[in-house]
């Protein structure tokens, strides 16, 4: 498993315009409702486009005043990685569900029919 190093793992807890932590929740936070993205999507649009990892240390746990819908954030083959974050990933298919997103199969969110990908919709956000 690929640890954060030290360096880069203080500079997500900076806070400010332009820090990673900044552009990863402001593109989380304009997932839109019936959308899912992928953590790449995000590293991508936040101009980290290979660390996608990191985009999953920074949403699994962020500060509850942002009320960020990361229930819209899934990996790349749409599975909810993410969901026991939430207590059980049945609560996070509910929530997406309760918001017209469906499923191929089990917790595998059809992305064909759902995925929004950020850069194609929305400017990156500003480095």
């Amino acid at each position: 498993m690929k640890s954060i190093p030290a360096q880069e793992e203080a500079s997500d807890q900076q806070c400010g315009p332009g820090s990673t932590r900044d552009r990863v929740y402001a593109v989380a936070a304009a997932i839109p409702v019936g959308r899912v993205t992928t953590y790449g999507d995000i590293a991508r649009a936040a101009g980290i486009p290979h660390d996608a990892r990191r985009v999953g240390w920074l949403v699994h746990d962020p500060p509850a005043d942002l009320e960020l819908p990361c229930h819209r954030i899934v990996n790349r083959e749409g599975r909810l990685s993410g969901g026991w974050a939430f207590g059980h990933p049945d609560l996070m298919k509910a929530m997406l569900e309760a918001e017209g997103v469906t499923f191929v199969e089990g917790h595998r969110v059809d992305l064909q029919a759902h995925r929004w990908i950020p850069a194609a919709d929305q400017p990156p956000p500003t480095k």
